[in-house]
């Protein structure tokens, strides 16, 4: 499933949020390709979408979820990849 959380990461002048999947990066990756998302918003686990994105992006079909609700899903299915590189 295709998972975002509200825009509430700030970063460059702007509020963020985060779409990551909790199946495969491979459906991850091809649900941003279809929306356009740039393959250099892809950050470790999760691509990093800006609050303007949000409406289209859900109205795709990702489900809303809370930022806490998405990293427990990422670490119960093992796709969590935390900074420095480890698990």
């Amino acid at each position: 499933m295709i998972l975002i959380d509200p825009p509430n990461a700030a970063g460059h002048g702007r509020l963020w949020s985060h779409l990551a999947s909790d199946a495969s990066y491979d459906e991850l990756h091809a649900f941003a390709a279809v929306l356009g998302i740039p393959a250099r918003g892809f950050d470790r686990d999760h691509y990093d979408v800006p609050a303007e994105r949000y409406a289209d992006v859900v109205a795709a079909g990702a489900t809303p979820v809370s930022s806490r609700e998405l990293v427990h899903r990422l670490v119960a299915t093992g796709l969590r990849r935390r900074k420095g590189g480890g698990p």
